[in-house]
């Protein structure tokens, strides 16, 4: 592989097919995080910038050493539609890579969303974009384009590996990544899941209010008799 640990481009990596993508329905990050035994979901630090709507997508990774984004403008490169960018900033808040700009290119080319471990800029334009973006919160400084990186790496983004080609659930709750290995068997669970929370809502609205079961939990635990 052309380049050097840390600097880098990797080879063309495996992404979901459509019919898997839409195997996921309506689930929301939530629900497919509790299809994972709770994990998979981003840390509460990586939050919409404005209140998009909910995406389901393909991670195109992007690691960046901190205050530079020049690998961010290669996956642009190798993005397709349909992509969501996932970035890794080495924990910079203080220097946004990501800005109005670059969202614009980031539309023309069909990606999803943007996902940011670190700052980005333009909220306004962003949301005017209607381009739903993830971050831990805003930074007017921009950042160089000369440094280090690599593009489809396995990359930390919110607490949660991210591996190219992984798929993302994103809404206002969040962001939740599904390993793409793992991707049939999730979305089978997530609609099974989305299917016992509505007949609990259905359940609610006939009047039951609280499952049987919690009183025979606590009786188990000798709680209550």
């Amino acid at each position: 592989m052309p380049g050097k640990p840390g600097f880098r481009v990797h080879p063309p990596w495996r992404r979901p097919a459509a019919e898997l993508l839409a195997a996921f329905g309506t689930a929301s990050s939530s629900q497919i995080a509790d299809c994972m035994s709770r994990l998979g979901a981003m840390d509460p630090g990586i939050k919409p910038v404005w209140p998009s709507a909910r995406v389901v997508g393909t991670a195109l990774t992007v690691w960046c050493h901190s205050g530079d984004n020049l690998m961010l403008h290669k996956a642009l490169s190798l993005a397709a539609p349909g992509d969501v960018v996932v970035m890794n900033t080495q924990g910079n808040v203080a220097n946004s890579g990501f800005g109005e700009l670059i969202a614009t290119s980031a539309k023309k080319i069909g990606i999803l969303a943007v996902i940011v471990d670190g700052t980005v800029r333009d909220a306004e334009a962003l949301e005017a974009l209607r381009l739903p973006v993830y971050a831990r919160g805003l930074c007017p400084n921009g950042c160089n384009k000369d440094g280090a990186g690599e593009v489809g790496a396995i990359v930390a983004c919110g607490g949660v590996a991210v591996r190219p080609g992984d798929i993302i659930v994103a809404d206002r709750d969040g962001v939740t990544v599904v390993p793409l290995d793992d991707a049939a068997e999730v979305a089978n669970l997530a609609a099974a899941q989305v299917e016992r929370e509505q007949n609990r809502l259905a359940e609610i609205d006939k009047g039951v209010l609280v499952r049987p079961e919690i009183d025979e939990a606590l009786r188990r635990l000798k709680i209550i008799d």
